[in-house]
């Protein structure tokens, strides 16, 4: 009968460690979860513009049915704007190697040009769509933060407005008459 009792005490001593460790491990899933959710950002851009999931949700607002559209969007854009990106630094590898030959070929590094061109386009084109989807579920408020993250992707701060570099080569003040 002792023995008995004692085979019954380890087995609900080892139920209860076995437990302890599946409820820890549940919990260490959502937190890894969570964080993954939270730095889901967009494309290539996260190290220059703060469009991820965190800031998304916390500083754009975003409830939980803006978030789940937003991670279904980003999983698509994300993957295609990265491979876009990455093959346009590849081709720009491959032209300065060619600029960098003691005989250039022109006519190489014209097709090169044509083909990182054609590629920046496709990379705006896949931006563009990315931002009118989110766009459409985002209120009033929300729309004018978004126009304002998505600025650094389309304006280029040292232009002034009316395209004119500042500062820079060919630059000329307005003559006033």
């Amino acid at each position: 009968m002792l023995r008995k009792t004692q085979i019954l005490t380890w087995l609900v001593v080892l139920l209860l460690v076995l437990n302890a460790v599946t409820i820890g491990t549940i919990i260490y899933h959502q937190r890894q979860e969570k964080k993954a959710i939270s730095d889901i950002s967009i494309g290539g851009y996260a190290g220059t513009n703060p469009l991820n999931g965190r800031f998304f949700r916390q500083e754009m607002g975003f409830n939980t049915q803006q978030m789940d559209v937003f991670r279904e969007l980003n999983q698509a854009f994300r993957p295609a704007s990265m491979e876009i990106t990455f093959l346009i630094d590849s081709l720009k590898e491959v032209m300065y190697n060619q600029l960098t030959q003691a005989k250039s070929d022109s006519l190489q590094l014209q097709q090169l040009s044509e083909e990182i061109g054609a590629l920046h386009s496709q990379l705006k084109k896949e931006t563009v769509l990315f931002y009118i989807r989110l766009k459409e579920i985002c209120t009033p408020d929300q729309q004018k933060q978004l126009a304002e993250v998505f600025k650094p992707l389309f304006i280029t701060e040292h232009l002034t407005d009316h395209g004119n570099y500042r500062n820079g080569p060919g630059w000329k003040r307005k003559q006033t008459d």
